[in-house]
């Protein structure tokens, strides 16, 4: 599993930051979260095309995720993340049951939210180095409206 050197230097390397073991375990909550917002997302759209098991195609995924998540693929520090992120990934609600390939794009999609949420930082605060809790509270209040 990687550890909290992988991760800092996946913040530093995706959004020019510094982040601590708090902030990390910070950001497992952030992944948490967002895994029951995309997991619920995603089974009412299956429920909707008459599936109970979430396809790739039932995530909520933008453009602009997909574009981070393209970078995610390009990182030097890819292979610990996805490492790390496969093996803290929470399990998601109980009424929600993930395909086999879904499974594997999630490692992806929060990759792809691990960037969006580094650089999130820095426009909330162009001057920030490392994020603080007030950093944290406000990017998470800007991905809740959003996802």
């Amino acid at each position: 599993m990687a550890g909290i050197p992988e991760v800092k230097r996946f913040f530093r390397e995706a959004g020019d930051v510094d982040v601590d073991k708090s902030d990390i375990d910070r950001f497992r909550a952030f992944v948490d979260e967002k895994i029951d917002d995309l997991a619920i997302a995603a089974r009412d759209r299956a429920r909707w095309n008459g599936r109970d098991v979430i396809a790739p195609q039932d995530l909520p995924i933008t453009k602009g995720l997909q574009d981070r998540m393209r970078e995610f693929a390009k990182l030097e520090s890819v292979s610990d993340m996805r490492d790390w992120i496969g093996q803290t990934l929470r399990r998601p609600p109980d009424d929600v049951t993930f395909g086999e390939e879904t499974e594997d794009v999630l490692t992806e999609v929060f990759g792809g939210l691990g960037i969006a949420l580094a650089r999130c930082f820095r426009i909330i605060d162009p001057e920030v180095g490392n994020p603080n809790t007030g950093h944290w509270e406000r990017s998470f209040a800007l991905f809740r409206l959003l996802l």
